[in-house]
């Protein structure tokens, strides 16, 4: 499973564009807050909660934030947040 995501994430970072800057911390802000408020997901869930929300960092540090929120984006649909 964490193949696929980084096999998904060299994908996203190859199909970049442009997007609005501070989306990206504020979801990033809202999946740490869901992450610490223990949510009931299954160990494999969780896993790939953390790695699509460090893949989503990495991606707004080199400026591909529209890349950055749909990674996001992901983690947040599994936390069932938005």
């Amino acid at each position: 499973m964490l193949k696929h995501i980084l096999v998904a994430l060299a994908l996203v970072v190859l199909a970049g564009g442009p997007a609005q800057a501070f989306h990206c911390p504020a979801d990033m802000a809202k999946i740490d807050a869901a992450l610490a408020a223990d949510p009931k997901l299954s160990p494999e869930q969780l896993e790939e909660v953390k790695a699509l929300r460090s893949a989503g960092e990495a991606l707004h540090n080199v400026g591909d934030h529209a890349q950055s929120v749909q990674v996001l984006a992901r983690a947040m649909t599994i936390l069932g947040i938005h």
